[in-house]
């Protein structure tokens, strides 16, 4: 059988099939055995954060590979780091941009989700943070953040083998939208997240308590509406230039 043939078969074979969706209550990893290449899947739901730096061109011509392999290195040592600390799951890296899930149908899991990107802004846009100074000795690092939360579909693709090709592709529109999300963010508004995000934060994340005039508490809202298009349609989302420090 010749190699057009072969293929031609095997993509009959995949369109033909019955697609088998199981609903599961965690992020699948490439070792689940319950994933395989068939058609088949696993669903879950959880909070998508999507970050990705911006400017990677620029810093790309200013600088040697190794020194660029060390900058994109600090930065996603310092997401996946504080990700997981919140209970997030880092699954794909894609250059300099990385996906993580934070599954989960709670306020507190989604919540989580966002402390992580504000404690992901802090570490790397603060000053005060550590390793700010440290990175801006070659480059400083402009990025943007977005969020949102639905079901995703996680499915096996590729080649069978030790050496051969294969990984996880993740399917839904809580995944596309925080890539949208993310492309509308970058400094000094480095985190954004979806209207249904918003609308289900805990107070922690939603508002900062400072004091106003007359000594008293008062509460602010760490979020300002902005518009996007998304599927044609324009929908709010929220930014933000506030972080939450991390000790």
């Amino acid at each position: 059988m010749g190699l057009n043939q072969e293929i031609t078969t095997k993509v009959k074979e995949i369109l033909d099939t019955n697609f088998d969706v199981t609903d599961v209550t965690y992020v699948p990893e490439i070792t689940d055995t319950k994933l395989t290449f068939n058609n088949g899947g696993l669903k879950f739901e959880a909070t998508t954060l999507f970050i990705d730096m911006r400017g990677s061109t620029k810093v790309l011509n200013n600088h040697n590979k190794p020194t660029i392999a060390k900058i994109h290195k600090a930065y996603l040592h310092t997401t996946v780091k504080i990700a997981t600390s919140l209970g997030g799951q880092v699954r794909s890296f894609n250059g300099d941009s990385v996906l993580a899930f934070f599954q989960g149908t709670t306020k507190n899991s989604l919540s989580n989700a966002v402390k992580a990107a504000m404690q992901i802004s802090y570490m790397i846009s603060s000053s005060d943070s550590g390793i700010n100074k440290l990175l801006e000795k070659y480059s400083a690092v402009d990025f943007g953040i977005g969020l949102d939360d639905g079901k995703v579909l996680c499915t096996k693709v590729g080649i069978g083998g030790d050496n051969n090709t294969k990984d996880l592709i993740w399917i839904g529109n809580a995944i596309n939208k925080s890539v949208v999300i993310s492309d509308e963010c970058k400094s000094p508004n480095h985190i954004g997240i979806s209207n249904y995000v918003y609308s289900n934060l805990n107070d922690e994340v939603k508002y900062h308590t400072r004091k106003n005039a007359f000594g008293r508490d008062e509460q602010v809202n760490m979020w300002t509406a902005f518009n996007v298009m998304y599927n044609g349609i324009s929908e709010t989302f929220y930014k933000t230039s506030y972080y939450w420090t991390v000790q």
